[in-house]
């Protein structure tokens, strides 16, 4: 029967689909994720004066004046005493604060106390003043440290840019200091050197992404610290740590490193306050120490989300002027940490920066003046007032005047309740100020007036009243998204997705035509026949669904499991239903062969449902019950050795499947004992490699490098060789003299013993059997070790599968594709993975890599994410050999496109569907709550989640292509020569 939809049409309407969804999607990734807009320009001496209706009039170029001279103007302008000459900022990275200052108002455990005992006595005896800081997602260091010099809040896309770090053109610190002449020397994490590039008099760089290594990558820093202590040549000095970072990386929170790391912290902060607080310091300069982390870490020692333990930084000041016992509840305050930049800039006499979003710290200056204090949060007010007039362009522009008279009856009554922004930040601003010209006039008249006068209270909380709310405000406030690319962005994907859907219809609608043509198509027309295609449909109606709330979003895992466990349960009811018939027919006539067959059946659907319940519970994943117990805690508790024994398990089952799995395929020549010789090697390098790790550290020696490195370069060979060479070796077809199945899973198929499209077949289960084998290799080189036995879980699944489909033909090939799909997604999840950036494994992304390489890690953190999903795409090769598809094709005489459709037609069509639904689903409700609370928390990871799993779909769809489209080329190529051989030995004339 000919198809009305050739290969070439076909081609040409998923080629069109791909790039209008890759358009789509581009438009509105660039629309939705703008890059943040910042005002142009640095804070000058325009700072120190009140803003006018339109800020743009009081934007002054930066004065070209000697630094020396620039820095007494400030001072001068600023009205406040200058306090420090110099700045310590030590970061250290992935530090929650929870271990130095403890948690909701409890203190630290003792072990975290004993572990950094000076700074927790600098903190009890009233010496240092510390603070959550809490930090915005992404919780990842770039955007943090932008954060913390610039006041701004960075946009969600930073946390791709982390990758690449590109120099830092805003108005920020340390560009301020460098105006006033500031010598600055930076030594540690070298994305300061990328982000601000000349600007240090001294610096010395470390790979922060280089997490293997925890010892080497502290040192580093630590070497230089004598000499720059002793130096009089500075006035900043930042000192960024990531040992401890890695040491998450590697083990988690409760590493066992992670205390001896804790101590080796405790150590720097003692040796640098002993140096600035030493009386025989001969600088006698005033020196500020502040100890900051750019973000916490989960329980596995991961960041990027928006979790408490994520968010929880920490923030520490020494050496402030005041040494009273009450700054030590301090410690149990929260603050943003944004607030740095503005609190170290009116310390240290610079301008505030112009995108500063934070307010300062009161208790820092709490032993200021009240004259000083008030100002320092007049000059806050005012920066932010500018900000706000560069997105409100309206604020203060009325003609309305302000004034105290106005406010004095009803300061207790919350007066600035108004219907527009606005009215209501004018309202607030004007407030504060007309109070500040009250408590002035006050104070020139009032000699008793101090910090406990009524007028000097009322001021303060009317500025803290507006800093507070415009800080929300700024901090909520969403950058704009333009419909110009959002509209045209979305009727892109939509139009793709219609696309993909109808080729869907069509390919569907035709393989039936076709199977009642040929007078094949078992499935009876009763309605209960069809209940596992009803239930894909409504699978995926429910995920739509439930894309729409965050809950759901944030426990995705559990809609996958269910669903694909439920749709097994439907194949493991038809083949129960299948297995009594043939048990009746076996009664009757004594035919044993049926009923063997549905037994292999039932017992293979069995094995998939068991090793999903295993792999369901192996990782406790999402973010509402990540704290209960799973199989990998329980196997990290337990110890390394048992973890190393079901590790060496995992690695015995995937070798023995590549060395076995195509032990009765027809080619037995030296090429085949050659791959598998490759995976035995394999397997050997990885029982090697076993030696270098354990639940809690891995090691980058040279050694394992190397080992690792020439394990990526068989698995490379041995794949790029076998899938082009298998092609050549296996026999064109078989006959009733050599007929032997291939292996287990074709003993459905023993009775085409004269299928003239065998060997067509044969190399596609070949080609599929070293992809499936290497990936699985590679996995269990890059996965953490508790992860082994999840891989060698699902490759049992894809190959139980395999069998069920090969021996029962009455599912539609849409909704087996559909099944093999749903169990790659599902076992991504069963791997740890989540919709949180947390989850993402940093640590395995450098295994083999001697060197920071952002793209070489980049693959490989790719790689591991999507381990599940691209091994059973690769998966489909093997699973088009399977099916007996020639016996709806009519014998030798075929076409070369008709057998290209009918081999990888739904292999292709149907991922590319159904993750074209969900794409576009999580393009619209992205849009939807653009201003949903959990927008950037919950909402706009899961769309990058979504669209990294669109690029793992074309990856493993374009594998699966090209491997059918070589597979049949070389098919026919060679036997259009062995046709020609043929005919030429007949006719020798």
């Amino acid at each position: 029967m000919p198809s009305s939809l050739s290969c070439a049409k076909l081609s040409t309407w998923i080629a069109a689909a791909a790039l209008l969804q890759m358009i789509g999607l581009s438009l509105f990734v660039l629309g939705f994720f703008p890059v943040k807009p910042a005002l142009s320009g640095v804070s000058g001496p325009d700072s120190y004066r009140v803003p006018k209706c339109d800020s743009a009039e009081d934007r002054d170029e930066m004065p070209m004046i000697p630094p020396d001279q620039l820095r007494s103007s400030y001072r001068e302008m600023s009205g406040i005493s200058p306090f420090y000459d110099r700045l310590i900022l030590v970061v250290i990275d992935g530090l929650p604060a929870e271990f130095v200052l403890g948690k909701n108002n409890e203190p630290p455990t003792m072990a975290m106390m004993e572990a950094m005992p000076y700074t927790q006595a600098l903190l009890s005896n009233g010496k240092a003043t510390g603070f959550h800081a809490k930090a915005a997602p992404p919780t990842v260091t770039m955007p943090r440290l932008k954060a913390m010099v610039s006041g701004a809040i960075g946009g969600f896309l930073d946390v791709a840019f982390n990758f690449d770090t590109q120099a830092f053109l805003d108005d920020n610190l340390l560009g301020q200091f460098n105006s006033i002449g500031w010598k600055m020397v930076m030594l540690g994490d070298e994305t300061w050197i990328k982000l601000f590039p000349g600007l240090f008099m001294r610096q010395d760089g470390v790979s922060s992404f280089f997490v293997k290594d925890t010892i080497q990558v502290d040192y580093n820093v630590s070497r230089h610290l004598e000499a720059e202590l002793q130096s009089d040549d500075w006035n900043v000095l930042i000192l960024h740590y990531l040992g401890l970072d890695h040491v998450g990386h590697i083990g988690g929170r409760n590493s066992i490193l992670m205390l001896p790391k804790l101590k080796e912290m405790d150590d720097v902060v003692m040796r640098i306050h002993q140096s600035i607080s030493s009386p025989h310091d001969t600088h006698h300069r005033r020196t500020l120490l502040v100890i900051a982390s750019d973000h916490g870490m989960t329980e596995s020692g991961n960041h990027g989300g928006s979790s408490y333990e994520e968010t929880d930084s920490l923030a520490i000041f020494i050496g402030l002027e005041s040494k009273l016992p009450e700054y030590a509840p301090a410690t149990c305050k929260t603050v943003s940490q944004v607030d740095l930049a503005p609190t170290l800039a009116l310390l240290l006499g610079v301008p505030i920066p112009k995108n500063n979003a934070g307010i300062l710290i009161a208790e820092i200056f709490d032993f200021l003046s009240d004259g000083e204090l008030l100002r320092a949060l007049e000059l806050n007010s005012w920066q932010l007032l500018r900000l706000l007039q560069a997105q409100l362009p309206g604020l203060l522009c009325s003609n309305r005047a302000y004034s105290y008279l106005e406010y004095e009856r009803s300061l207790r009554d919350n007066a600035c309740k108004v219907s527009s922004v606005e009215d209501k930040f004018g309202c607030l601003f004007s407030k504060a100020t007309a109070l500040h010209d009250c408590w002035r006039s006050h104070e020139g008249r009032d000699v008793r007036s101090n910090r406990e006068s009524v007028e000097f209270k009322e001021t303060l909380v009317a500025y803290y009243d507006f800093l507070t709310d415009a800080s929300e405000w700024l901090s909520w406030r969403a950058t704009d998204k333009p419909f110009e690319f959002l509209v045209p962005g979305i009727i892109a994907l939509l139009v793709s997705c219609c696309l993909f859907l109808s080729i869907l219809f069509r390919l569907c609608r035709e393989a039936s035509l076709r199977r009642k043509h040929q007078h094949l198509d078992s499935l009876n027309p009763k309605m209960e026949l069809y209940l596992d295609e009803t239930f894909v449909i409504v699978f995926i109606f429910i995920l739509v669904i439930s894309m729409g709330s965050s809950s759901m979003v944030e426990e995705e895992q559990y809609i996958w499991h269910f669903m694909t466990s439920t749709l097994y349960f439907i194949f493991l009811r038809k083949s129960i239903q299948l297995l009594l018939t043939a048990e009746a027919q076996k009664l009757r006539n004594g035919n044993k062969g049926p009923w063997y067959s549905k037994y292999y059946q039932f017992c293979s659907i069995v094995v998939v449902l068991v090793c999903g319940r295993v792999l369901r519970g192996w990782h406790q994943g999402g973010v509402n019950w990540v704290h209960l117990p799973d199989i990998s805690t329980w196997l990290e508790k337990v110890g390394p050795h048992f973890i190393q024994l079901i590790k060496l398990g995992s690695m015995l089952f995937v070798v023995s499947f590549g060395i076995f799995g195509h032990c009765r395929s027809k080619s037995k020549g030296i090429f085949v004992l050659l791959i598998r010789g490759s995976f035995f090697v394999s397997g050997l390098l990885l029982l090697y490699l076993m030696k270098y790790q354990d639940h809690t550290i891995a090691s980058s020696g040279p050694s394992s490098t190397l080992i690792a490195q020439i394990v990526f370069l068989i698995l490379g060979v041995t794949v790029i060789v076998g899938a082009l060479k298998f092609s050549w070796t296996v026999p064109l077809s078989n006959d009733a003299s050599s007929a032997e199945p291939l292996s287990m899973i074709y003993c459905s198929i023993h009775q085409h013993i004269c299928d003239p499209f065998l060997g067509l077949r044969c190399s596609a289960y070949s080609i599929g059997w070293i992809f499936m084998t290497c990936w699985c290799i590679l996995q269990l080189l890059l996965q953490r070790p508790t992860n082994a036995m999840p891989i060698s879980l699902l490759l049992l699944q894809i190959l139980a599968s395999m069998l069920y489909f090969s021996l029962h033909g009455h599912h539609r090939e849409w909704v087996e594709v559909a099944a093999l799909y749903f169990l790659g997604l599902a076992g991504h999840f069963g791997l740890g993975n989540s919709n949180s950036i947390a989850t993402i494994d940093v640590a395995g992304a450098f295994t083999g890599i001697s060197s920071h390489s952002t793209f070489l890690s980049g693959i490989l953190m790719f790689i591991i994410t999507y381990a599940s999903p691209l091994l059973c795409l690769l998966s489909m090769i093997m699973y088009a050999s399977v099916k007996d598809e020639g016996a709806l094709l009519s014998g030798w005489d075929v076409d070369l496109g008709v057998l290209l459709q009918s081999l990888i037609a739904f292999p292709c069509v149907v991922p590319l569907s159904l993750n074209s639904v969900l794409l576009t689903t999580c393009t619209i409700i992205l849009l939807l709550m653009r201003n949903h609370l959990f927008i950037w928390s919950v909402f706009s990871p899961k769309y990058l989640y979504a669209c990294a799993a669109t690029v793992c779909v074309y990856i493993g769809v374009s594998v699966v292509a090209a491997t059918g489209i070589y597979v049949c080329s070389i098919y026919f190529f060679r036997r259009k020569i062995s046709s020609n051989q043929y005919t030429a030995a007949k006719n020798p004339n």
